[in-house]
């Protein structure tokens, strides 16, 4: 109905669109909203996704959260909307940094340490070596070497380098773990030192690789080849850069950008490894853990269930991730920030107490969507019938603030609703509706946060 004199227009909902909750008691929830037309315009095959990507030899900072989230929330809504994904972790495994930390370790480095907790030693020996070089014109030079060694393939060098790639693999899985993520291929820059040969060779050949004053190897960018613009692309003792190592993948890229989407993410900032000042993730997650488990501490419940640990490793983790999702594109201080982490708490709380189980069983009964008068009922069923326009948006900008936004309402409503419409002690066939939409909206919920890289827990 419209009324013109008081410029509204009135509609009444349609109870029947209640029997879209149908596939909730036929356990086909999981593919409640994906079967919608709206993801028919969208091209489905085989996604590449690359992200996280930390340097080797380095403990896992914070700085690489938010590529880790937020990549690992791309290849969740692709594969969730029908997509081959490929997870891929392009690791930082070749450079200079490692003829500081193979000349670094061989002067301050401990086999023993190593072993005991690898990723701190490399982390004390890559500060000290930093520090040291300086001042010491003898270790940047002995980094030089240990740097051409490596890039000529003589096997001490080699060994080294690859046992410090193979223990911070091994160490990333543990934290990866702890996140929920996981990745098909390990990749990096070390893939591609011999095609920067390859790429030297042919800049030689051209005629366009030149050699400086200060005998590095130049490419001539200038408009009138005056050399007043030139890219440096191999040092003056041969060693490739990262600008070298990273020419072929940018021809490949550029040749297919049509088919690539880089997506921004707001920086991390305070991070500065070579100093020593840095947040290392873990601390982060151990801290989130512990204050999950204070807080659960002042909880009933929490006695009585079998692992509060792993419930708050996991609710405090949700937290962060959270916080990452809802501001992808704004700059993060963790220093700052870390004690800010217990806003989303409240959130992911209710999340995951919406997620519990409904103990109060139903024997089966005329499901009858009719008897649902109360307007909280239908405002949760319109929300739900939102959730495909809500992925369909994710999809189109990878922005997963749709996603976090919508679930949040999502909390508030059940959370009201929970009280206004109870099920045990109601009528049989207005508890089934009730029971219904409830299961309903908490499969939506936690169908969501797995999207995000976020594990419900059945009880807090």
């Amino acid at each position: 109905d419209v009324s013109a004199e008081r410029g509204m227009v009135l509609f009444k909902v349609n109870r029947q669109l209640l029997k879209l909750l149908e596939p909730f008691g036929n356990g086909e929830d999981e593919k409640f909203g994906l079967n919608s037309e709206l993801f028919d315009t969208l091209k489905r095959g085989t996604t590449l996704v690359e992200y996280s990507s930390p340097n080797i030899a380095k403990k896992f900072h914070a700085g690489h959260l938010r590529s880790t989230v937020i990549g690992n929330f791309i290849a969740n809504l692709k594969q969730s909307l029908g997509n081959n994904v490929i997870r891929m972790n392009y690791l930082g495994d070749w450079g200079m940094q490692f003829g500081l930390l193979g000349a670094g370790f061989g002067q301050f480095g401990c086999q023993e340490k190593l072993k005991k907790n690898p990723l701190q030693h490399l982390f004390e020996v890559y500060v000290q070596v930093n520090k040291e070089a300086e001042h010491d014109d003898g270790l940047k030079q002995a980094a030089r070497d240990f740097f051409r060694q490596l890039e000529q393939h003589e096997s001490q060098a080699v060994s080294l380098w690859q046992q410090f790639r193979e223990i911070t693999v091994t160490e990333y899985q543990h934290v990866y773990k702890r996140l929920g993520v996981h990745f098909d291929i390990y990749s990096g820059e070390s893939f591609h030192q011999d095609q920067a040969q390859e790429v030297v060779q042919q800049l030689q050949s051209r005629g366009l690789l030149k050699t400086s004053e200060k005998g590095t190897g130049v490419v001539d960018l200038s408009p009138d080849r005056d050399m007043s613009s030139v890219s440096t692309v191999l040092r003056s003792d041969g060693t490739t850069l990262y600008i070298t190592r990273s020419v072929r993948v940018k021809v490949v890229k550029q040749s297919q950008r049509k088919m690539c989407q880089h997506v921004p993410f707001g920086l991390v900032q305070g991070m500065k490894t070579r100093t020593g000042e840095v947040v290392f993730l873990e601390d982060v997650l151990d801290e989130a853990r512990a204050r999950m488990l204070h807080n659960m501490s002042q909880s009933k419940t929490t006695k009585e269930m079998d692992n509060p640990e792993d419930t708050a490793e996991k609710v405090g983790i949700s937290a962060l991730i959270v916080q990452v999702n809802n501001y992808r594109t704004t700059d993060l201080n963790l220093n700052l920030e870390l004690s800010q982490v217990t806003v989303c708490y409240n959130t992911v709380i209710t999340a995951n107490k919406t997620g519990i189980q409904f103990i109060f069983c139903l024997e089966a009964a005329t499901f009858d969507p009719a008897v649902l008068h109360e307007q909280t009922g239908l405002t949760i069923l319109q929300h739900l019938l939102r959730y495909d326009e809500v992925l369909y948006q994710s999809a189109q900008d990878l922005q997963p603030k749709h996603l976090v936004n919508f679930l949040l309402k999502l909390c508030h409503l059940i959370a009201s609703a929970h009280k206004e419409l109870p099920v045990k002690g109601s009528p049989r066939d207005v508890a089934q509706v009730r029971l219904q939409l409830f299961r309903g909206a908490c499969s939506v919920l936690a169908n969501g946060m797995r999207i995000l890289g976020i594990t419900p827990v059945d009880k807090m």
